[in-house]
């Protein structure tokens, strides 16, 4: 069971309290807003009150006890900086900050993040390409340079089989997963049909997936 610290109890941090709580995680949360904390305690295996920016209350959370560190502060930028930085000194294992821009991503990961998310950017992708495209039902950026959609088979590859459509070599693009009747199978082999109600997850470039699937 992974141990997680959650600093910053606010729209992001909460329902990244809530999936951390839906994979069995032991989540201890913190926030300088007593409000926020009490909405949060039903997510949250213990809470705490407290400015993160005061080196002795973070001592006494013991950071270097937890698995991730999550710094979801997203009112105030210099406190999320200060937080990120401290962290790093008390020798925390892995540390994992929002940011809402690129600048602020640049000074997080100097000062001593890990990792960095962008949750409004990420979601705002999602949903530009989600809904402006009537067969794409999911959208999941691994990288800049690749991603996964999820989108319903194109008419033209129904009742075909995926070794005679030879998508590999004709549209550098993969396909990892078919949702069949609702079912998602990962394992697609060359014999596998497509059906014309099915949906399939494809793995490429951006740019590849849009020219491919006019998205």
């Amino acid at each position: 069971m992974k141990s997680v610290l959650v600093i910053g109890l606010g729209r992001f941090g909460k329902y990244l309290s809530i999936a951390l709580k839906d994979q069995g995680c032991e989540i201890m949360g913190v926030d300088i807003s007593e409000e926020r904390l009490e909405e949060s305690m039903d997510y949250v295996t213990q809470g705490i009150i407290g400015n993160s920016t005061n080196l002795t209350f973070l001592k006494s959370l013991g950071v270097r006890n937890y698995d991730v560190c999550y710094v979801t502060i997203s009112s105030n930028f210099q406190m999320s900086l200060e937080t990120t930085s401290l962290l790093s000194e008390l020798g925390a294992k892995k540390i994992i900050a929002r940011a809402a821009e690129d600048v602020q991503a640049k000074f997080l990961l100097k000062n001593g993040a890990d990792h960095v998310v962008y949750p409004e950017r990420e979601m705002g992708r999602w949903a530009a390409i989600r809904y402006t495209s009537e067969n794409v039902l999911d959208y999941i950026e691994i990288d800049p340079q690749a991603s996964i959609i999820e989108i319903k088979v194109p008419g033209k590859w129904a009742d075909k089989a995926l070794e005679d459509l030879d998508i590999r070599q004709k549209y550098n693009l993969n396909i990892v997963g078919i949702r069949k009747k609702g079912t998602l199978v990962y394992f697609v082999s060359p014999d596998t049909i497509f059906g014309k109600d099915d949906s399939i997850l494809v793995l490429g470039s951006m740019e590849t997936l849009k020219k491919c699937f006019k998205i």
